[in-house]
């Protein structure tokens, strides 16, 4: 399966990252436990690795980072 977007923003009630994977009407939403101030590639790798546990092919190119 192929993602149609890939979206990471800071939830601040959580203190940690969201990732939203839309997929058609479908949207699935993971947190992952990095710092907020996380770099590009940490935050790039740790999208690619919710897309692969999800069961998604791991093209993060139409990921979205929201700061």
């Amino acid at each position: 399966m192929r993602a149609d977007r890939v979206e990471l923003s800071w939830d601040p009630g959580k203190s940690n990252w969201l990732v939203r994977i839309v997929s058609g009407e479908e949207v699935i939403r993971r947190h992952c436990s990095l710092p907020k101030d996380a770099d590009q590639q940490a935050l790039r790798s740790a999208a690619t690795q919710t897309l692969r546990d999800e069961g998604y092919e791991a093209e993060v190119s139409n990921l979205n980072i929201q700061r």
